[in-house]
């Protein structure tokens, strides 16, 4: 059985920076991708950066203020978030794809305010 478990979240005032932390656990053969996703109140859940191979991807809305990075070793993704907005206020989730499974954390809350 893999667990997905985040941490890292939290209160920030706008402008400030936060580190998510993605780690799984269990049985664990191969790790295809690691991805982060957000959903805020009455809002749709939305990717916000994926990492797979060294390969990454970003929504435009966090395009140079965001960074996904992956330790294989640990099997542990980051999410480090710089220059963070209010509307950047969600709950955060971890997403690991293991060939044709796809789990998800619990979610971490992050709130930008003042």
């Amino acid at each position: 059985q893999v667990q997905v478990v985040e941490s890292g979240g939290g209160l920030v005032q706008p402008g400030g920076s936060l580190r998510l932390s993605c780690a799984a656990s269990g049985s664990i053969y191969n790790i295809y991708a690691m991805g982060w996703y957000r959903q805020a109140p009455g809002k749709q859940r939305e990717l916000v950066a994926s990492i797979s191979g060294g390969r990454t991807i970003y929504a435009d809305s966090v395009k140079g203020r965001f960074t996904i990075s992956r330790d294989n070793a640990k099997n542990t993704a980051y999410l480090q978030m710089n220059s963070l907005k209010p509307e950047d206020t969600a709950v955060y989730y971890c997403n690991v794809v293991l060939g044709v499974r796809a789990l998800w954390g619990q979610g971490t809350q992050v709130t930008v305010s003042s």
